[in-house]
């Protein structure tokens, strides 16, 4: 039990007010407040105040200020259900009042998992070489409900899957190693299943891809063949060879190719 001997401003924030409460055969109890509250409880000097109000008036007040803090992790982009409630906890915000804002927040529509569902997926087609399932894969990490994330998916459509894969394929067909076809196009859809792209996805672009053309197949063997000669030069001849083949076999060129470059070898020799 108590009673408010003074309300002031706070120096640091306008909206905040210091609260002095005098209690019998206790030290004074100063705490802060946030106008809505002191208003809500119609605050004054004077006015008793016992521990179940005291905690009402506490409870409210942080109710406020966890509030305050999600419109401010806010402010920088949409968020998601969870990350808010992270957010809040890592502050040391416990359930009940993470629930209340939540509520709050929802009631605003400043929180919207769909919305927020939705929105990613369309930057990051617009702005990532991400494919769907990588996308939904962080969704999920973001805490986003399954149906949300699949309507959200509705947005990133099959044709502009089939452009985003087909753009990275261009990609890596410019920075291409001395490698066999079969080898570069295994490379790619690795590459391509990390990024989050379907089976189906990736084979229209496989099929589309125009590969290597046979001189340039011939001039990848050339490459590895002759990093691989200083490996085996040392064995007789008919080990050199066999050596070889498995050796540059494995690395996806074809039996024919290989010894067409074997009896050049023994032309030039």
């Amino acid at each position: 039990m108590g009673t408010i001997v003074d309300i002031t401003v706070t120096k640091e924030n306008a909206e905040r007010f210091w609260i002095v409460i005098h209690r019998d055969n206790e030290s004074a109890l100063k705490l802060t407040v946030d106008q809505d509250v002191l208003l809500k409880f119609r605050l004054k000097k004077g006015m008793i105040i016992d521990d179940a109000l005291l905690r009402d008036i506490v409870y409210a007040d942080g109710i406020k200020k966890a509030y305050q803090q999600a419109l401010y992790f806010l402010a920088h982009r949409m968020r998601s259900e969870q990350e808010i409630v992270e957010h809040l906890r890592k502050k040391g915000v416990v359930d009940p009042v993470i629930e209340e804002v939540l509520e709050k927040l929802r009631a605003e529509r400043y929180v919207d998992d769909e919305a927020f569902a939705a929105a990613y997926v369309r930057t990051q087609k617009n702005t990532s070489t991400k494919g769907p399932r990588l996308i939904q894969a962080e969704l999920e990490r973001l805490g986003v409900p399954a149906s949300v994330i699949e309507q959200s998916l509705v947005e990133y459509s099959f044709n502009e899957q089939v452009i985003a894969a087909r753009s990275l394929y261009e990609k890596a067909k410019k920075q291409r190693r001395a490698e066999s076809a079969r080898a570069f196009l295994e490379r790619v859809k690795q590459q391509l299943m990390r990024k989050g792209f379907s089976h189906e996805v990736i084979a229209i672009v496989l099929a589309d891809g125009s590969g290597h053309t046979e001189e340039e197949e011939r001039e990848a063997l050339h490459v590895q063949a002759e990093k691989i000669r200083r490996r085996y030069a040392h064995h007789p001849r008919p080990l050199y060879e066999q050596k070889m083949r498995q050796a540059l076999y494995r690395k996806g060129f074809s039996l024919a190719l290989i010894d067409e470059w074997l009896c050049r070898q023994d032309d030039d020799g």
